[in-house]
């Protein structure tokens, strides 16, 4: 069974920098692996009108790269066992990439016989999450390629261009078959792809309520070592969170999470200058330590002269 058709492919902005970081900066051509994961996603334009195609649509996900061109040779044929040495734990082969300069941006004929000989090894085929019960296929081959290329002509400015173009090889045609490529980036127009996000070291159960109500009676009071620590904690978040009240926090784990998104920007902001005044503060002290070492490694040599001398 051919893989199904991708709707695009979706790739991070810094994998993205960094793979052509790692092709700007190498001498030659480079080639390797890409990891990911593809998923299905159900369509939100739904109507009743019969003739609208409601089915799912397959996204991939371009996580990670590794470079290495030692998974097949010069014909394109693959060196399973040196493939199957290159795949780290915990993640999933969903194609490979070339970067080749000065070269027009079209797949080569060995590019075309190792996506070709990649896409047929069932056996590295990656699980898609269905978003439904009626998605049928249930395995995605590695049939992505991605292609880099610098232009023809030569640079003489100090602004390099790059080129790329991401395929999906289908096997029933063995053809390439275009597929848009976003960039995700971090901001308003792309919090959409951060929705599904759960944290892998959730906020801890904050207590919000520090407060001390004149109300309450006094054999309902809580022990006065209870309120000290409850002041203490009180204390070091006002440290680490200044101008943020500890009862905000409380709307940074719920469904208000994201109207006060902002807050939380601003409050960072002023934690990163915080560290940054710590660093300038840090440099100043190891410059001063380390010029009272040199003073007093001046002074010992200068009194064993003194005492060689007499």
């Amino acid at each position: 069974m051919d893989d199904p058709p991708l709707q695009k492919i979706a790739i991070s902005g810094p994998t993205l920098a960094s793979l052509i970081h790692r092709f700007s900066t190498s001498p030659s051509s480079i080639d390797g692996l890409l990891f990911g994961h593809v998923t299905s996603v159900t369509p939100l334009n739904l109507s009743d009108d019969s003739s609208d195609d409601n089915s799912p649509t397959l996204l991939a996900t371009i996580t990670g790269f590794l470079t290495s061109s030692s998974f097949h040779d010069t014909s394109g044929s693959i060196n399973t066992a040196s493939l199957r040495r290159l795949i780290p734990n915990s993640t999933s082969l969903i194609g490979w990439f070339s970067g080749r300069r000065r070269t027009p941006l079209r797949p080569s004929l060995r590019e075309f016989n190792t996506t070709s000989s990649l896409s047929s090894l069932s056996q590295f085929s990656s699980t898609i999450k269905p978003s439904s019960n009626s998605f049928n296929f249930k395995n995605f081959n590695p049939c992505l390629f991605l292609l880099l290329a610098s232009p023809i002509s030569d640079q003489t400015s100090h602004i390099h261009t790059h080129d790329y173009r991401a395929y999906q090889f289908i096997s029933g045609t063995h053809s390439f078959k275009p597929v848009s490529l976003d960039i995700i980036n971090i901001g308003p127009a792309f919090r959409g792809h951060y929705g599904s996000f759960s944290p892998n070291s959730p906020f801890p159960v904050l207590d919000c309520q520090l407060g001390h109500s004149p109300m309450i009676r006094d054999d309902e009071d809580e022990p006065l070592s209870k309120m000290k620590q409850a002041a203490k904690d009180q204390k070091e978040l006002d440290g680490c969170a200044e101008e943020f009240e500890v009862g905000r926090l409380s709307r940074l784990m719920g469904s208000e999470a994201k109207s006060y998104t902002q807050g939380l920007e601003d409050m960072y902001l002023r934690m990163l200058l915080k560290i940054e005044n710590l660093t300038s503060l840090v440099e100043k002290s190891s410059a001063k330590v380390l010029e009272q070492e040199n003073h007093n490694r001046k002074l010992k040599h200068k009194i064993l002269r003194s005492s060689a001398s007499e």
